[in-house]
Parts: structure tokens; C-alpha cells; sequence
């Protein structure tokens, strides 16, 4: 008796295509539920000065971003060229720190309140007279945790 053998395909089997756009979904709703999006807008230049002794910030939740700098070109036309403060998403003034300042106060549990710090970010070329005002306004409110937000420079020697 002979043995009767089946034939094979030398091919293989195709793969099924039909999970892809689940996996696709998921992974599009992954990215999008961890990526955080940028804050606020900058509406001013800031080229910060840089710096060899840095620290880093502990936690982040509880510093607000003062920015201060000439507006950008788009908006010159609107605020012109003179340095500006920039709180959040708008231009504002020194008289609108202390209402900033206290929104901030509000969204943080109330034992980590004395712990906030107002981080300024400044432009290099800009004089320190708008810098004065707002550390004056901020000392006046009570906010006497400050931070200059600088960028890593070069450690030169002196020789």
C-alpha cells in the first residue's frame, strides 16, 4: 500500500489586516490622553539670560509663570514695541499680579500655599525698571518666593 500524502502550498498564509484600525484607535487615544499641551501662548519674546548655577524646580504645580519682554512682531502693531507682562494667555499690568497671583492661590491645597513661587521669566535685553515693579507688587501681596528662570550657559573661568 502507498501513503497518500496531502499537497502543501509553498506559500504562506496571508495575514489578516482586520484588528489594524483598533490598534490604530488605540494608539491615537493613548497619545492623546498623555500628551499635555503647551499652557499659555507666548505673546512675548523671551530670550532668557543664561546662567551656571541653576536649580531645578520641585514641583511644578506650584510655581505661575510671570513673563516679561517686547511683544512679538504680530502683536506690535496692537501693544507696540514697549516691554510688556504677560500673565497666562493676555497682556496685563502690574496692578493685575495680585489677582493672578491669588487664582493660582486658589487652585492649590491649602498647606502647600505658602510653598508657591512666582517664576519670572525675563528677556535679556530688557532694562530692570518693568522687572522692579513686579517684584515690588509681588512683595506688597505677600509673594515672597521668587525665581528667575534662566537657561544653562557655559562655566567660564576666570583667568
Amino acid at each position: 500500500m502507498g501513503k497518500f500524502q496531502k499537497k502543501r502550498g509553498d506559500t504562506a498564509p496571508a495575514i489578516s489586516t482586520a484588528s489594524l484600525p483598533d490598534i490604530v484607535f488605540i494608539l491615537l487615544f493613548f497619545f492623546m490622553v498623555i500628551t499635555k499641551m503647551r499652557e499659555t501662548e507666548l505673546k512675548v519674546k523671551v530670550q532668557m539670560p543664561s546662567a551656571t548655577e541653576l536649580e531645578k524646580l520641585e514641583q511644578k504645580s506650584l510655581v505661575h509663570y510671570i513673563y516679561i519682554g517686547r511683544p512679538m512682531e504680530r502683536f506690535q502693531a496692537i501693544y507696540g514695541t514697549a516691554p510688556r507682562i504677560q500673565l497666562d494667555d493676555s497682556f496685563k499690568t502690574v496692578e493685575d499680579i495680585p489677582l493672578f497671583v491669588e487664582n493660582h492661590k486658589q487652585t492649590v491645597q491649602p498647606a502647600l500655599r505658602p510653598r508657591i513661587t512666582s517664576s519670572l521669566r525675563v528677556d535679556g535685553e530688557i532694562t530692570m525698571g518693568i522687572v522692579q515693579d513686579v517684584k515690588t507688587k509681588l512683595r506688597k501681596i505677600g509673594q515672597l518666593k521668587v525665581n528667575y528662570a534662566a537657561r544653562r550657559g557655559v562655566n567660564k573661568k576666570a583667568q
